[in-house]
């Protein structure tokens, strides 16, 4: 792994690492990982920076669901214009070319699991090329991104004595 790959190692697995902490762990000058983070940035090799947040521990905990779309794709287009008349909606949050059983996958989130089914009976199952859906409700999450949402369990069991 050449020392950008790794400077973007780093980055995805905790972006609020600072060039100084970055650039004692490739062992390069500060300066230069300023630099080649800025770079990176500018050629939109890292699109963003973005927190981990467990929506459980809040209040407003949105619904999250995995949609399987099958489309016929456009002559001319292939999968790249039904994907983007897909993923513009705010509710989708990552949209996937598949191989397998189907061609897209979407993950999108909303406030309720009405508004999961209205959205793809609204917004997805009508457009043309869509040939079926199948929608997935994700009922906990253990690790996202590489993140543990859930410590270990610690027994909580009283000693008996006998």
């Amino acid at each position: 792994m050449n020392k950008k790959e790794e400077i973007l190692s780093l980055l995805e697995s905790n972006a609020k690492l600072s060039a100084a902490e970055l650039a004692v762990m490739v062992g390069r000058p500060a300066a230069e990982v300023e630099k080649t983070i800025a770079d990176l940035e500018a050629n939109k090799t890292i699109l963003g920076y973005n927190a981990v947040v467990n929506w459980e521990k809040t209040s407003s905990a949105p619904v999250t669901a995995l949609i399987e779309v099958r489309v016929t794709p456009q002559r001319g287009q292939g999968f790249d214009h039904i994907a983007q008349r897909i993923f513009r909606h705010d509710q989708v949050k990552s949209c996937y070319l598949m191989s397998g059983g189907f061609d897209l996958m979407v993950i999108i989130e909303d406030k309720s699991l009405k508004d999961v089914a209205m959205f793809v009976s609204d917004k997805i199952a009508p457009l043309d090329s869509v040939l079926s859906t199948q929608t997935h409700f994700i009922l906990k999450k253990y690790k996202m991104n590489g993140t543990e949402f859930h410590s270990k369990d610690e027994d909580n069991r009283e000693a008996v004595v006998l």
